[in-house]
């Protein structure tokens, strides 16, 4: 008598539902995990792009000279003999392209045309077109792999996510970063310096921080202060904005004016900020960074200093995509990340290179 087969025994679906909650519970524990250890990665290498334009900087005071034999940083607009006039619109080189021999990037340096105009522009002459080879071209150094856009704020346009420290205005001294606008720009007040003139010492002035591309101009009417791309926006400050008057109640009350701007403000700019590598101009967002507000704060015009960028007296903040603050640069070649809730008076004195603030080693 033959016995009867073998029945098979599957999974239940009471099994088979608790397989999968198992797998998706295991799947929400790991991902945090996966996406922290991808965002270290890019942290640092935006800290080591950091670390090779403060080198750059170096090197380049090193080898350089102005009229009375002292080494010199390079100048937020190069070269730094040039008039505010320049060509047209009153801008010129950014410092960026007096570094790139010293970046390794001498080929793109040997073939700019520096008789024609910096990029090409609707007014523009056929032969200011020259240099829109290199303009077009992105170096891989001048991008923070964290900053999460793929657009260009003006296409096709290599665009970069450092800018130098200007230095700040209010409490701060105008032009008082380390790598600052020509003697054209500044009423000739600000002659040429290197290392020597920062007395505040190394380790404790920037050189340079993070700033968030800006998004093409058609997309500046859809940035608001509640929206996901603020810190990409530049909105219309608060009245009663100071106008480098050196009056720290002043200037604290117009960073808390800013930070109080309704949800609903939206952007009056963002294709400014590090729209064109090669772009220098002191009035724009094109290539620096000021100390007046917080790092990841908003960026506000100073309706005292009239126009509607974000000029030399405005809030031109640092900000990043890492959670909770900025890499800073400073000029003794370390990379540093700085938080968001950093003292604000701390903050004002990182930027200036000479005004005697006394900073302590735990204090940012």
């Amino acid at each position: 008598m033959s016995r009867p087969p073998k029945r098979r025994r599957g999974f239940t679906l009471i099994e088979l539902l608790v397989v999968i909650a198992i797998i998706a519970v295991l799947i929400a524990l790991l991902l945090p995990a996966v996406q922290a250890a991808r965002e270290a990665a890019r942290r640092s290498q935006c800290v080591n792009n950091l670390k090779q334009l403060g080198l750059a900087v170096h090197n380049y005071e090193a080898s350089n000279q102005c009229m009375v034999l002292q080494s010199v940083f390079p100048s937020g607009n190069y070269p730094s003999g040039l008039t505010k006039n320049f060509q047209t619109g009153g801008a010129s080189f950014s410092w960026t392209v007096a570094l790139l021999p010293h970046m390794e990037q001498s080929t793109l340096f040997n073939a700019l045309n520096f008789s024609n105009y910096v990029w090409d522009t609707s007014v523009a002459a056929a032969n200011f077109r020259a240099n829109t080879t290199v303009g077009y071209t992105q170096v891989g150094v001048l991008l923070c792999p964290s900053d999460g856009t793929s657009m260009r704020p003006i296409e096709p346009y290599g665009t970069k996510s450092y800018h130098c420290n200007l230095g700040g205005p209010g409490i701060i001294a105008a032009w008082s970063g380390t790598i600052v606008a020509p003697r054209s720009w500044s009423n000739n007040t600000v002659a040429p310096f290197g290392f020597a003139a920062v007395t505040d010492g190394l380790s404790n002035t920037a050189l340079f921080s993070e700033r968030l591309i800006g998004l093409p101009s058609s997309m500046a009417k859809s940035i608001f202060v509640s929206s996901v791309n603020a810190k990409r926006g530049i909105f219309p400050g608060p009245d009663g904005g100071t106008y480098s008057t050196g009056d720290p109640a002043k200037a604290m009350a117009f960073v808390q004016g800013c930070k109080a701007l309704p949800g609903t403000t939206k952007a009056g700019n963002t294709q400014h900020i590090g729209h064109i590598w090669t772009y220098g101009y002191p009035q724009f967002q094109s290539n620096y960074y000021n100390h007046f507000g917080a790092p990841n704060a908003l960026s506000c015009i100073n309706a005292d200093e009239g126009g509607t960028q974000n000029g030399r007296w405005s809030i031109a903040t640092a900000t990043s995509n890492h959670s909770g603050g900025v890499n800073l640069a400073l000029a003794d070649g370390s990379v540093k990340f700085i938080k968001d809730s950093i003292n604000l008076p701390t903050w004002w004195a990182l930027g200036t290179r000479n005004g005697g603030e006394i900073l302590s080693a735990d204090a940012y």
